[in-house]
């Protein structure tokens, strides 16, 4: 004996509408009415997507290539030329056999690292 709702089927649409129809033709095709159209959303996706991520890089390269220039200008007005030759003799001018080892004043509370 079947069962209470066995003569009764279910139809969610009616025949001929558009669901009913586009049902019917994706059991037929799936990568034509599905596949692709998924693939092809992606595919668009990421060609929309390319230049507002280019955008998004460029201004970010333009504002730390200010900051460096900016920068950059701020340190090359003081600073002194450097010449090879003048710095081998102003280090050869020092007495570096004749030197003493200080230790360094540490902040009060801090560990200076003497054992006792």
């Amino acid at each position: 004996m079947p069962g209470p709702f066995a003569s009764k089927s279910f139809k969610a649409t009616l025949p001929n509408s558009l669901a009913a129809r586009y049902r019917k033709q994706l059991n037929k095709r799936p990568f034509l009415l599905f596949g692709l159209p998924f693939i092809s959303t992606i595919v668009g996706g990421s060609f929309l997507l390319t230049p507002a991520t280019a955008l998004r890089y460029e201004r970010y390269d333009r504002k730390n290539q200010q900051i460096t220039q900016e920068e950059a200008m701020g340190l090359r007005a003081n600073r002194r030329k450097v010449n090879m030759k003048d710095e081998y003799y102003r280090l050869q001018a020092k007495d570096l056999e004749n030197w003493e080892q200080r230790r360094v004043k540490r902040l009060p509370g801090e560990i200076d690292g003497i054992l006792k």
